[in-house]
């Protein structure tokens, strides 16, 4: 079984964006897959407003990134963390697939989709004390 990396974003909505990573989630297992979202686990034990402690989540969530198989965009938007994220498996060479949301929330079966095909606008700045060394 193919364990993938669920990249969407948490900070702004956050009651919206569980909503959607949970149905992220949902729409992985219905493909075969074993999902790992760390944004729906770290928040649980840290808190996202607090610089510092966003920081180790992040850090933590790369070091889940590492043991994946692949690494699905989920939405449209990009936020910094994701943006992390997404740099963090093209160094380690993980597979990146976008999953439109509109393919998630309908529950039909994955069509890949060529990263030119979408444009991502970003979320959010980056935290102003925040330092990750990639």
């Amino acid at each position: 079984m193919k364990q993938v990396y669920i990249c969407s974003p948490y900070a702004g909505d956050i009651e919206s964006n569980v909503r959607f990573a949970k149905a992220a989630c949902r729409y992985a297992a219905e493909q075969g897959c074993a999902p790992v979202a760390v944004h729906l686990m770290y928040p649980q034990i840290l808190d996202d407003s607090i610089p510092a402690q966003r920081e180790i989540g992040i850090r933590m969530g790369l070091r889940v990134l590492a043991s994946c198989d692949e690494l699905w965009i989920c939405g449209s938007s990009i936020s910094h963390g994701m943006n992390c994220e997404i740099a963090e498996a093209e160094r380690l060479g993980i597979p990146i697939r976008n999953i439109s949301a509109e393919l998630i929330q309908g529950g039909r079966h994955m069509k890949l989709y060529d990263s030119m095909e979408r444009a991502f606008l970003p979320e959010e700045a980056p935290s102003p004390g925040m330092k990750l060394i990639l």
